[in-house]
């Protein structure tokens, strides 16, 4: 055998791995991988400050899920008031990050760290994270 025909083949097999790769990895994607990049990409938009309103609008209203076991997810995905001594804090919830991507709950949730919080107060934002609404329920709000 001549050595191009030898390395005809190997091309051609390591273009077939590739391809299968492509493959595997496409029908790995999810209908909620759309939502998570834009609710990633909108908060990069934030900034504290803005109203309710404005932070609503940055971060959009992108859903998707549903189907295939995994949940509905709506922007914002949930939303809470924490009611502290002398402050009330709205949550807003965001879907941004996946630690799991099989959803065997029924009905199918999100778990809440890979949600983003958006705090806000009296209508106003002034921080989002997980470790910022820690740090707001240990100074602000304290044991009830």
């Amino acid at each position: 055998m001549s050595t191009g025909i030898l390395r005809k083949g190997v091309v051609m097999k390591k273009a077939a791995i590739v391809s299968i790769l492509f493959v595997l990895i496409a029908g790995c994607t999810s209908s909620l991988d759309p939502v998570r990049t834009a609710n990633r990409r909108n908060l990069l938009k934030l900034s504290v400050g803005m109203t309710k309103e404005q932070a609503i609008a940055t971060m959009g209203h992108k859903s998707g899920g549903g189907s295939d076991g995994e949940p509905t997810v709506n922007s914002p995905y949930k939303s809470e008031i924490l009611q502290g001594k002398d402050k009330t804090f709205e949550v807003l919830y965001y879907y941004t990050d996946v630690k799991n991507a099989i959803y065997i709950a029924n009905p199918a949730t999100i778990p809440d760290d890979e949600l983003t919080p958006l705090i806000f107060d009296n209508g106003k934002l002034i921080g989002w994270g997980a470790d910022f609404l820690e740090d707001i329920k240990k100074d602000k709000i304290g044991d009830r």
